[in-house]
């Protein structure tokens, strides 16, 4: 198993990169192929004292800029660290891509390098956030502004084989977001929406279900436009670190808590590392011809590590099949009622 990585995407390359890319070789047993600039990350690697076996190095010296024009992926920054990631994926020289770089630029990417599936109108970031059973798949997380129902139908499609073949859940609950459980709630997108997920085979749809449902296990994936999936994802984030701080001042505040925090520190750990997203690495952008994992901006060491397992995972598990498959599916499903 061979994955791609973007050697110079986020906050904290490339040093993270190489320490969660060697981590991954041990780990993991795959092999990684760096894309960047050679010289530094020998560097880095030297500095560090980084064993860089099991790893390969595609010389990219561009590093494409956050704020720059997504689109610049495919002619400007083409010979970047990520546009050159997304061309050796396209080609077969590896299983997977990971990239912690702009969102907007990972996406474009995807679609128009390695291509989408077909009949696949809008890939979509697909987040696995904890809930209160386990954990749930929110998507569109972020790559799609505006959605037509169609397009969420596919959405569903694909949540649900990814949730099935990774997680291991069978018949996986799926839910549309929406402001209420009722039939006529939302706008026309969901209202279409609702009626297209409930005539679609090979899903178990549930419903409509109300953001606050979703972390109490109210399905196993929820279907969204990204604007809604982003502003879900910000607020659970936010609310996470909250959550995490409140509870560290309160078992702080005094002698008693402190001895209290001694006899649940084993709970206590368990409980942050629930909440962290850096355990499950990176979110998968769903419809692409080939597994393309976006990891957090921030991602350190073990981010990287979780991602690139992640990306492992997919390859190994053929999610792209699977979801080809369910596409099929909707095609014959759609030609046998015309």
């Amino acid at each position: 198993m061979k994955i791609i990585v973007d050697a110079f995407g986020g906050d904290n390359a490339p040093l993270e990169v190489l320490k969660g890319s060697a981590q991954a070789v041990r780990e993991l047993g795959v092999e990684i192929l760096l894309t960047g600039d050679r010289e530094k990350i020998l560097a880095c690697a030297k500095e560090n004292q980084i064993d860089m076996a099991g790893m390969e190095i595609e010389d990219a010296p561009l590093v494409m800029p956050v704020e720059e024009d997504p689109m610049k992926i495919l002619r400007q920054y083409s010979g970047s660290s990520m546009g050159r990631g997304f061309q050796l994926l396209a080609d077969g020289r590896g299983d997977a891509f990971v990239s912690a770089g702009s969102t907007g630029a990972i996406v474009a990417g995807a679609c128009f390098i390695v291509k989408r599936i077909k009949g696949i109108k809008r890939a979509a970031i697909g987040t696995v956030i904890p809930n209160d059973s386990g954990c749930y798949l929110l998507l569109d997380s972020g790559a799609n502004k505006e959605c037509r129902p169609e397009t969420l139908r596919q959405f569903a499609v694909m949540g649900s084989a990814y949730m099935s073949k990774l997680y291991g859940i069978e018949q996986p609950r799926v839910g549309l977001v929406n402001i209420g459980t009722e039939e006529n709630k939302g706008t026309d997108l969901q209202i279409e929406a609702n009626k297209l997920l409930r005539e679609t085979a090979g899903i178990r749809y549930v419903g409509n279900v109300e953001a606050r449902e979703i972390p109490l296990g109210g399905c196993d994936v929820a279907v969204c436009d990204g604007f809604t999936g982003n502003v879900i994802l910000k607020l659970t984030e936010g609310l996470a670190k909250m959550f995490s701080h409140q509870i560290k001042s309160m078992m702080m505040s005094s002698l008693a808590t402190k001895m209290g925090a001694l006899l649940l520190s084993g709970g206590l750990r368990g409980f942050k590392k629930k909440l962290d997203y850096k355990e499950h690495g990176g979110a998968m952008l769903l419809g692409v011809r080939k597994p393309v994992i976006k990891a957090h901006g921030s991602s350190d060491a073990r981010a990287f590590k979780n991602a690139i397992r992640q990306a492992a995972s997919c390859a190994e598990n053929n999610i792209v099949a699977e979801i080809e498959a369910g596409v099929e599916a909707i095609r014959a499903q759609s030609e046998e009622e015309d």
